[in-house]
C-alpha cells in the first residue's frame, strides 16, 4: 500500500516562502539539503507526517508559470473562522469563507489562500471526509 509523504513545489524566494508557510500553517523546516544548483527544504508540523517540499533552483530569477494543470494543496483545521481571522491579521489575504453543498447537505466549509509564488491552498474545516 502506498503512503502519501510529500508534495513538491518550486519557489523563487526561499525566505519569503519559509515565512509564508510558517505564518500560515505553522510549517517548520524538517530538513534543508543544499546541492549544486538547487536546494530542497522539507516543511512539516506535528499535525501530520505529510510534508511540503520546496525546491529552490539557484539560477532561477523569473517567477514560475503555474500553467492550468495545477489545482491546489489542501489542509484541514479545527476552527476555520479563527484561522481565517488569524491569517487576515497577518496580512496573508485569505479569500472569503465559502460553503460547498452536495445533494442538499453541507459537504465542505473552506477558504483559499495563495502562497508568494501563486500556489493555491485550500483551508477546510476539519469535518466529514476532510479530517
Amino acid at each position: 500500500m502506498a503512503k502519501t509523504i510529500h508534495s513538491m513545489i518550486r519557489v523563487l524566494d526561499e525566505q519569503r516562502s519559509l515565512d509564508f508557510y510558517g505564518k500560515a500553517f505553522g510549517l517548520k523546516t524538517a530538513e534543508r539539503l543544499g546541492f549544486d544548483g538547487f536546494t530542497l527544504i522539507y516543511l512539516s508540523n506535528e499535525e501530520s507526517e505529510f510534508e511540503v517540499e520546496l525546491t529552490i533552483n539557484h539560477d532561477r530569477t523569473e517567477p514560475y508559470a503555474l500553467g492550468d494543470g495545477y489545482g491546489h494543496l489542501a489542509v484541514s483545521v479545527d476552527d476555520l473562522e479563527a484561522e481565517h481571522a488569524r491569517m487576515t491579521s497577518l496580512g496573508l489575504s485569505p479569500l472569503p469563507i465559502k460553503e460547498f453543498m452536495h445533494e442538499g447537505r453541507l459537504l465542505a466549509k473552506f477558504f483559499f489562500i495563495q502562497d508568494p509564488d501563486g500556489y493555491k491552498i485550500e483551508v477546510l474545516h476539519r469535518a466529514g471526509r476532510y479530517k
